[in-house]
């Protein structure tokens, strides 16, 4: 049966219609992944985390297409992408179930020089394609990643685990939103609609939801890259919650310890900054990628540092 975005994404799409556009794409080895296309310029690519989708990005995507071309990408699972059935055992073959597509589609639209920007997974996705070096990746922001060291909260384990699309399906939109209560602002509570939209579809996302699995154990370390952040070459911008309760503010501490030039913001926030604080984390991430004087965040490439709001 074919993917179809439901009421709220469609109402969301409509909005940023004609400036940006649903498209999928095919790929050579079978699946497809939908992307939000727009504007024109250097490419900055989007990827979200885990049972999001790209409509998610909803109040970055005209602001950036201002000036750059904007991909925001749905993972291997998620969303309107589809990926064909694969063996999933361990977490190398767990990274590369989200990464290999996506790297393969970027090679195709995006073959110059790119920014990536990565959440929660896709924060895992965007350090992944950064360090194959297959794409030319020439900033990377990270906001609240996955796989930048071994620890998640023992809590956050378990509900992965128990399946927040499960739980999403189960528990219906009012209790699931006691659970993960969104922003309290207007658009904070309609991308809380649309996160409840995407993760109760009837089908589920089962391979997604392995894949996910073999990343995070419910003991013992998560899926990560921590020994190779040193060897990172580009600009990197780390934007994390302060009330981050998944992976704690000491996760990006550490991480820039490690990384060569590096910028840490911490919001008062939980895990989606982006999404709870747009007001802050926009400027931070437009100051970054040098499409806005930089005066809030400091010079765009400095080394190491961390500041809060």
């Amino acid at each position: 049966m074919p993917l179809t975005p439901g009421p709220i994404e469609s109402h969301l799409l409509g909005q940023l219609a004609p400036m940006v556009a649903s498209r999928s794409h095919w790929l050579p080895g079978g699946g497809s992944i939908r992307v939000l296309e727009g504007g024109s310029g250097p490419p900055v690519v989007l990827l979200h985390g885990r049972g999001h989708a790209s409509p998610m990005w909803f109040s970055y995507l005209t602001v950036l297409a201002r000036g750059r071309t904007v991909l925001a990408v749905d993972l291997p699972g998620f969303g309107l992408s589809s990926f064909p059935e694969m063996r999933l055992r361990g977490g190398e073959k767990g990274v590369r179930f989200f990464t290999e597509p996506v790297e393969e589609l970027l090679q195709t639209l995006a073959p110059g020089p790119m920014a990536l920007v990565g959440h929660s997974l896709g924060g895992l996705v965007a350090l992944e394609l950064t360090l194959r070096g297959k794409v030319p990746v020439e900033r990377l922001v990270l906001i609240d990643a996955m796989g930048l060291g071994p620890g998640m909260a023992p809590q956050a384990r378990l509900f992965f685990r128990a399946g927040p699309e499960r739980l999403a399906r189960t528990l219906g939109a009012p209790l699931f939103e006691r659970l993960n209560p969104p922003p309290e602002t207007p658009l904070g509570r309609r991308l809380g609609m649309l996160s409840y939209e995407l993760l109760a579809v009837p089908e589920g996302r089962a391979q997604a939801t392995r894949a996910f699995n073999t990343l995070v154990p419910l003991v013992g370390s998560v899926f990560h890259r921590r020994e190779h952040l040193a060897s990172l070459r580009q600009p990197v911008l780390l934007v994390w919650g302060e009330r981050e309760e998944t992976l704690p503010v000491s996760v990006a501490v550490e991480a820039a310890k490690r990384i060569p030039e590096v910028r840490l913001v911490r919001v008062m926030a939980g895990h989606s900054p982006h999404l709870e604080r747009p007001e802050v984390v926009l400027p931070a991430l437009k100051a970054f990628l040098g499409d806005a004087p930089s005066a809030a965040t400091g010079p765009a490439t400095a080394p190491k540092g961390a500041q809060g709001e």
